[in-house]
């Protein structure tokens, strides 16, 4: 940089008068009024809140006294950091100090009594405060003040008149202290809305922020004409500037309320069963009841609960499934060789693989309860074949791990997705290889510890926000029967050996309801529970032991990682660049077994880098342990990138659905279905819509991984903390911004008609 520009900038401090002086008013109030107000309420003024009050008015000052504040005349992406100081930095510090007991006992006693006290008595000043620190007001206030300023003519007032920048800076910090007095709800205030509401109240702000930065990053032009004639600085032209200036507001602005979206979530649904109402191995009670009062069941629903809990419920939801899956094959065999127009090339790969990914993140592994390959297998159980146990040595997921590395690589390397006949022939094969396994084996050994898909559900679902238990434990101690594990004359118990007392995972657990069905008591309900409970878990499930022990379930985690990101790389150009110029230095790299070995090679090359970064933070659990939960804390970042590109796939597929329908009734003679009419490129929610919605599935697994390595570190002071995972959350933060670069690069609309974007 310039050094005449540096002198400039150190020389750009500037210290505001009154500014200042109000500030330092404050500090000296609050700090009286807090020494006390501890001394009777010491529990709810902790010194912690204290520092955090003078934090955010050391904040405030550097905002509006710092270069920031010269510098934001010349870089939008200055004058960016200044406001989300003042909006998302300032306030929420200020709020966390609980201001407003210590400012009122800070004040002189007779101007609180004489001058405040009749006030506040006022019902008219209650009415106002009531208007004023209601959620919607601050909502409102805060978004229509954010949006505002931006419009260029209101901006460029703000920039040329400095009595309106100070309006402008009123406008953002005091707007924002409305807004974060919902999440924050400062003692002794009182919560107007459920503390559910906190998340959508954050999140529907985040798409507002993210919508703003997005029109920024993406636009075409210069929005504010002070900045195309300023003076550049540090390299950067004016259309380089407003670009960073939309991508910090979209980067660090989706952290600043995503963080405590997910954490008040996290904290509302460790509420929802205190560890007084967990159980042991074995059955052993650490209290009476599980709390099944305070539980919700999701099977009490309307309509769907009646579905679920139905005898035949599932082979109800499978027969549907599996009379998709024949017209599928049918399609694949006999229709349209394109694939944008068959039915193979289009439903399975855009369609209902997006639909699965999400209903893991939303719901649950409803995928393989509504799963049509374990359909025909009914017919070999009642052949009654079936008289093999699954051999104990291949009772791992390894097997599955290998399957599913080979199928994310054949998918690529033979393009299933534009080969209809070939996807026919793979859910034939996959219905047969179904048929046969279980035919032979006792115990759904398929679903086990050989299906892929099941492998990746399984692994998804360690992070889904349901789950089957038991309501009450004193009504499983007094069960002599059993029947949800072992059936009854009337319906089926659990195949895959799940003892619902001694479950603690969703882990193997393809919700098939058959224990619902068979528990003679009506004890076992579906309901929410922490997504972090599986990871950070140390009890020993009924199905896999104790999971932070099964190096072959953190594999199987890290293919999925693995695959979610390389799967979206595949559909980018610079991929294709990529690859041509490594099989132009390398020939053998272009055949089908060096990409084969360049995936085993990568793959190998995750794990031990993981592996690696893993021992920082091991403590006292051994290097293998520590391994897995390292693996298993990545999971949310992986599933939040298989959200993000199969969204993709989703909103571009459901628009194509009709003249597919269409095109498969001509194909099969249907002519009273219509011509179908295929449009040209489209989207559900449009192309800044679309990659917001990818951007916050994205950004949202990055949060919860890195909360979960934040929980799993084995130091307890901060500090010790903060450096034990800094490599595994330096390695996950790579991964974010590989995905974040992924899709911000135009995507291939594989298989579809409609083009790139």
């Amino acid at each position: 940089m310039n050094p005449e520009l540096s002198d400039a900038i150190a020389a750009s401090w500037s210290v505001p008068l009154w500014g200042t002086l109000s500030l330092l008013l404050t500090a000296i109030i609050y700090c009286r009024g807090w020494r006390v107000a501890k001394l009777t309420r010491a529990a709810a003024l902790p010194s912690w809140r204290a520092a955090c009050f003078f934090a955010g008015l050391v904040t405030v000052w550097l905002a509006i006294a710092s270069p920031l504040d010269v510098l934001g005349n010349w870089l939008l992406l200055a004058h960016m950091v200044q406001h989300l100081t003042l909006m998302s930095v300032a306030p929420p510090l200020l709020l966390l100090g609980a201001p407003t007991v210590p400012l009122l006992r800070g004040l002189p006693r007779g101007w609180v009594r004489d001058g405040f006290g009749p006030m506040f008595r006022s019902r008219t000043v209650h009415c106002v405060a009531r208007f004023m620190t209601h959620p919607a007001t601050g909502w409102i206030a805060m978004n229509v003040a954010y949006l505002a300023w931006h419009v260029p003519a209101a901006y460029e007032l703000a920039l040329r008149s400095p009595a309106w920048h100070e309006v402008e800076h009123a406008c953002f910090f005091f707007t924002s202290l409305l807004f974060w007095w919902t999440v924050l709800q400062p003692w002794p205030s009182r919560a107007r809305w459920s503390r559910w509401a906190v998340v959508p109240y954050l999140v529907t702000a985040d798409l507002v922020n993210t919508a703003l930065s997005a029109f920024l990053a993406f636009s075409n032009r210069v929005l504010y004409p002070t900045y195309a004639m300023a003076p550049r600085m540090f390299g950067l032209t004016a259309m380089q500037d407003q670009a960073a200036a939309g991508a910090f507001m979209w980067v660090v602005g989706s952290a600043i309320y995503l963080v405590p979206a997910i954490g008040v979530t996290l904290s509302l649904l460790s509420r929802r069963r205190p560890r007084s109402a967990l159980v042991t191995i074995g059955g052993a009670p650490a209290s009476g009841k599980m709390n099944a009062g305070q539980s919700s069941d999701l099977l009490r629903l309307p309509v769907l609960g009646p579905l679920l809990r139905a005898r035949y419920g599932r082979q109800l939801l499978q027969t549907m499934s599996l009379a998709v899956m024949v017209v599928v094959i049918v399609h694949g065999f006999v229709g349209h060789p394109m694939a944008a127009m068959n039915l193979a090339g289009v439903l399975p790969w855009n369609i209902l693989r997006a639909l699965g990914v999400l209903a893991l993140l939303f719901v649950g592994n409803l995928f393989c309860m509504a799963c049509p390959f374990t359909l025909p297998r009914e017919l070999g159980r009642r052949l009654g074949w079936a008289h093999f146990r699954w051999p104990q040595w291949l009772r791992v997921k390894w097997i599955g791990v290998g399957l599913m590395l080979g199928f994310f690589f054949g998918y690529e390397r033979f393009a299933l997705w534009n080969k209809p006949a070939s996807t026919a022939w793979l859910l034939v094969g996959y219905t047969g290889a179904a048929f046969l396994v279980d035919s032979l084996f006792r115990g759904a050994s398929f679903c086990k510890y050989v299906c892929p898909i099941g492998q990746f559900n399984f692994v998804g679902s360690l992070i889904s926000p349901t789950t089957l238990q038991i309501s009450s434990l004193s009504t499983c101690t007094a069960c002599l029967t059993h029947d949800c594990i072992r059936g009854n004359t009337q319906q089926r118990g659990c195949e895959l050996e799940l003892y619902l007392p001694e479950k603690r995972s969703n882990a193997d657990c393809t919700l098939c309801m058959d224990c619902v069905k068979a528990c003679p008591n009506d004890n076992i309900i579906l309901t929410p529970r922490s997504v972090t409970r599986d990871v950070l878990g140390t009890e020993p499930t009924s199905s896999l032991g104790r999971l932070h022990r099964r190096t072959d379930v953190a594999c199987a985690a890290l293919v999925l990682v693995f695959a979610g990101f390389a799967n979206a790389l595949a559909m980018v150009g610079p991929r294709g660049a990529l690859l041509a110029a490594a099989a132009r230095k390398v020939p053998w790299l272009a055949t089908g077994m060096g990409i084969f070995a360049g995936v085993v090679f990568a793959t190998l090359v995750v794990t031990g880098v993981v592996w690696l970064v893993s021992q920082s933070a091991r403590g006292a659990e051994s290097r293998s342990e520590a391994f897995v939960r390292s693996a298993l804390a990545l999971v949310p970042l992986g599933m939040g990138m298989w959200a993000a590109h199969l969204t993709f796939h989703l909103a571009m597929g459901i628009p194509a659905l009709l003249p597919l329908v269409q095109q498969s009734g001509v194909d099969f003679g249907l002519r009273w279905m219509g011509l179908p009419h295929w449009g040209t490129s489209r989207t559900l929610l449009g192309a800044n819509g679309l990659l917001q919605l990818q951007l916050l599935f994205l950004d949202g697994g990055l949060l919860l991984s890195l909360y979960l390595l934040w929980r799993m570190a084995a130091a307890t002071q901060v500090t010790r903390r903060a450096l034990a995972i800094a490599p595994l959350a330096l390695l996950t933060v790579v991964l974010y911004a590989f995905g974040f670069w992924v899709l911000l690069q135009p995507m291939q609309m594989r298989g579809m008609m409609m083009g790139a974007m």
